[in-house]
């Protein structure tokens, strides 16, 4: 594993358009899973431990923004002939213990990660109404090594509400930090 933390917020940056399979078995373009007020797209895998540590904060974070007006999207974006662990079979399984109330997709060709810059696992991309990137940050200060005992601000939940209310950016953000994604071999 190498951790890895992702860039500042580009506000320059617009949402990138995709079509990729998902676990229920349907294809998915950014406009499919676009919000009315904001959009969530979250490269995140099955085998990673920060993920892990994070998954069911998450879900549950997801369910109130979506009744808030934000789209949301999981990308799985790993080499999976390296990583099994993250295959579309496993990524279904995972999806369904962890009631995923949105698309989990494959990116088997990592066209799309690329596109948008992903650098790890979890990497959130949060865009305004417009599909402006307006936050790049973390769920939240939890890792695998830092679990408080008490609950923490709920950062990625509460910049996607702010974003969904004022389409601005908010002015803290912390990077998100994880696993690097497993990029696949180039062959020369």
């Amino acid at each position: 594993m190498v951790l890895m933390h992702s860039p500042f917020c580009d506000t320059n940056f617009k949402a990138k358009d995709f079509r990729l399979k998902a676990t229920d078995g349907k294809e998915y373009s950014f406009l499919d899973i676009k919000g009315e007020k904001a959009t969530l797209i979250m490269f995140i895998c099955n085998h990673c431990p920060y993920v892990k540590t994070i998954i069911s904060k998450l879900v549950e974070d997801v369910k109130k923004l979506q009744e808030n007006g934000v789209g949301a999207v999981a990308i799985m974006p790993n080499d999976t002939d390296e990583y099994p662990e993250d295959n579309f079979e496993n990524m279904k399984k995972f999806a369904k213990e962890h009631n995923f109330t949105f698309p989990y997709l494959i990116d088997e060709t990592q066209e799309v990660a690329k596109s948008y810059d992903a650098i790890c696992t979890p990497d959130f991309f949060g865009f305004n109404a417009d599909d402006m990137l307006r936050y790049r940050g973390r769920l939240d200060e939890v890792t695998p090594s830092n679990i408080p005992d008490e609950d923490v601000k709920r950062e990625l939940l509460n910049a996607m509400l702010y974003i969904a209310d004022t389409g601005n950016m908010p002015k803290k953000q912390t990077p998100s930090m994880g696993c690097s994604i497993k990029w696949k071999n180039k062959v020369a």
